[in-house]
């Protein structure tokens, strides 16, 4: 391992990428939970304060991505300047920071951990705890109006905590990250209520919420603003693609059902209906209908069907196959790779009966589970008789291309390193 005065600092004249290598060398670990110092070199950067911009921190198990990009896809609708911050990217790093729907450039990265580079004096930052602050220094520099903060991880000791929010959005509550949040729903639930703050609302979009989030809520006098009791939603029985929103604010009826999950819309127009009244309904359905969000059901090509989708746990899986069910009858062929350390044998047994034949894949990732282990964590109940082991996802895709009919749907999922895997070939 190189030692951190052997490592040459990278400068404004520096390449992105060089950068990136600096940033992943000079922390010996990826996550290190704990404010401490990211909150130190935050005072020095002065991008603690943020105002005034408004500030919206999205936190939850699943469904922050496409949480954030419909807010942000609503705002831009209704004139505002909008920053989001966002990981892991897919493709780029640049995904993460992204002002008005624009990634950030790669100089405006580089300046940006320039500042902080100097800032931060002697103090250790992680890949993760840089990216973050790098967001508010370009948020704040780009003077936007609204600041949209997806959590990475749990909620109580992410480095996007150090950040006091307007409001809050918590999205679903289940079990991933269970080293790290803990192994119980109650836990999970309490890391992640650790983004509330005293005398703000947050939208909650879990329908079975813990106890220990209303608890913490009422120890700081937080609003809980939940679905099915301050909030509701459903589809127009007789148009399935329109959907109506009522809440004691406001009421909205046929709004168009979007793209990315409805759970998800429903918890955007509950904040707007409080933060944001003014907004009109044709916003709402225009931000709603153009929101997108790369490998969260992303279609790649029509004939056959390629779906591409990050699901790595429990929670996003039943998701997956509530969605897969519209395609009953076709042929669903899998192409998944997953990380060992994910509920590997849960994810794969939601999904078991819709999948016709299994492409497994390993990753080439430290953390990447091996084809065949993948292929023991199927059910024993004949899963196991259709499945292709492979290296790499290149020689998967080779293969699975000469035996695919045009009626055919492929679902390339398990991890953000396959579909970014996928997409990238």
């Amino acid at each position: 391992m190189l030692i951190a005065s052997e490592i040459t600092v990278p400068n404004q004249q520096s390449s992105l990428n060089q950068w990136l290598d600096y940033l992943l060398a000079i922390h010996p670990s990826e996550i290190d939970m704990g404010l401490t110092r990211v909150s130190a070199v935050a005072e020095r950067l002065n991008v603690i304060d943020l105002a005034p911009a408004k500030v919206i921190t999205v936190a939850g198990t699943n469904g922050k991505g496409t949480t954030c990009a419909m807010l942000a896809s609503i705002l831009r609708q209704a004139d505002l300047s909008v920053g989001v911050y966002s990981s892991p990217h897919l493709l780029r790093y640049n995904e993460r920071v992204q002002i008005n729907q624009q990634d950030a450039s790669d100089d405006a990265l580089i300046e940006a951990f320039c500042a902080i580079e100097t800032a931060r004096g002697d103090i250790s930052l992680t890949f993760f705890e840089y990216a973050t602050l790098a967001g508010l220094y370009l948020f704040k520099a780009a003077k936007v109006d609204v600041i949209i903060l997806e959590v990475g991880l749990g909620g109580r000791l992410d480095a996007t905590n150090i950040i006091d929010s307007a409001a809050t959005i918590l999205t679903s509550i289940d079990l991933d990250h269970q080293e790290y949040l803990g192994d119980t729903r109650e836990l999970v639930g309490r890391e992640k209520a650790g983004v509330f703050r005293p005398d703000c609302v947050a939208i909650i979009g879990e329908p079975d919420l813990p106890l220990s989030v209303t608890e913490y809520a009422n120890q700081l006098r937080t609003t809980l603003y939940r679905v099915g009791h301050e909030f509701d939603y459903h589809k127009d029985q007789t148009q399935p693609a329109l959907w109506h929103f009522e809440s004691a604010q406001q009421s909205y009826t046929g709004l168009a059902v979007p793209r990315l999950p409805l759970a998800n819309a429903a918890s955007v127009v509950a904040l707007l209906s409080l933060m944001w009244p003014q907004i009109s309904q044709q916003h709402i359905n225009q931000g709603l209908q153009q929101a997108q969000l790369a490998g969260r059901l992303e279609q790649v090509s029509q004939q056959p069907l390629v779906l591409l989708d990050v699901a790595h746990n429990p929670h996003a899986a039943r998701y997956l196959a509530q969605q897969l069910q519209a395609y009953q009858g076709r042929r669903i062929v899998a192409l998944c790779g997953m990380l060992k350390d994910k509920d590997i044998k849960s994810v794969l047994a939601t999904l078991a009966e819709q999948i016709s034949h299994w492409n497994l894949v390993s990753l080439d990732n430290p953390r990447g589970a091996s084809a065949q282990a993948l292929r023991q964590a199927l059910p024993n109940d004949g899963s196991r008789e259709h499945v292709s082991e492979f290296a790499d996802i290149a020689s998967a895709w080779q293969t699975i291309q000469t035996t695919l009919n045009a009626d055919d749907v492929v679902i390339v999922f398990g991890s953000f390193y396959t579909v970014a895997g996928f997409k990238s070939l």
